[in-house]
């Protein structure tokens, strides 16, 4: 039997399964890959809202990494929701011993507009945390807030996304799915080049979680050993079909499922 790659992910726990942790174990294991994963907050919430966040110690995250890493040797690993400045911290010093790709998805805000980051810990992140991404996957708010610069239509992806770079970040994904606009357009600068993947803009749909599958998915592809350009591309077209069969199991936003 061939023995999978293994990818972690270090993120909060959606009790709906659509979002964080959950749906990155998911993602990971439709992708052929092992998941290991670090809890970093706990999240009250469903498809509708988001009633309360609990942040863990940072002292928890630290030993759950530290425990989980003398044991695995993971291919590659991503961050989503963080919590706090310490927590940042927590992970900035655990990623400086990372001999593998680091995936860093900056989730400031939950999809139901509930800020998770202040601004002290976007700070850390951006000092400590982006000069260790091997790729960076902010969506169009998040690299406003990165890039210190406008991103309001595609054409303004190109310079947040050198700007975001500019930081220590390896490449930079931009998505683009709140972006307006007939096509929904993503956004990559890799290896000093600029990449567009666009889609059909699916109207009249909320999700819950794209951006955190997606960046799973590149995830699971690193830890198999692909490049970023290959593994963007691969995840880029996974998701892209699990988005047209999304489903609506609560009363809120649609949840994508989880394709082979």
């Amino acid at each position: 039997m061939t023995r999978p790659a293994v990818a972690l992910s270090i993120a909060g726990w959606d009790p709906s399964g659509g979002a964080g942790l959950a749906a990155d174990l998911k993602t990971f294991r439709q992708r052929g890959v092992h998941g290991l994963g670090v809890l970093t907050l706990v999240t009250v919430q469903n498809t509708r809202c988001l009633k309360e966040v609990r942040v863990l110690d940072a002292r928890l995250v630290r030993d759950e990494l530290k425990t989980l890493l003398e044991d695995f040797n993971p291919g590659a690993a991503k961050t989503g929701a963080l919590g706090s400045p310490e927590v940042v911290e927590a992970v900035a010093d655990a990623a400086r011993t990372f001999r593998f790709p680091l995936v860093v998805d900056p989730v400031m805000v939950s999809g139901t507009g509930t800020r998770l980051l202040d601004k002290d810990a976007v700070a850390i992140m951006r000092l400590r945390l982006l000069p260790l991404a091997r790729l960076v996957t902010p969506n169009v708010d998040e690299a406003r807030v990165l890039s210190g610069r406008p991103v309001s239509k595609p054409s303004d992806f190109a310079d947040a996304a050198r700007a975001i770079s500019d930081q220590g970040a390896g490449a930079v994904l931009i998505k683009g799915g709140h972006a307006g606009g007939r096509m929904a357009k993503d956004f990559l600068l890799y290896d000093r080049k600029n990449y567009v993947f666009s889609r059909p803009r699916i109207e009249k749909r909320a999700f819950h979680g794209a951006g955190c599958i997606l960046s799973a998915a590149i995830t699971a592809e690193l830890a198999k050993g692909l490049d970023v350009l290959k593994a963007v591309r691969a995840a880029e077209d996974y998701v892209h079909r699990a988005l047209m069969k999304a489903v609506r199991l609560g009363r809120g936003s649609w949840l994508v499922p989880q394709l082979p």
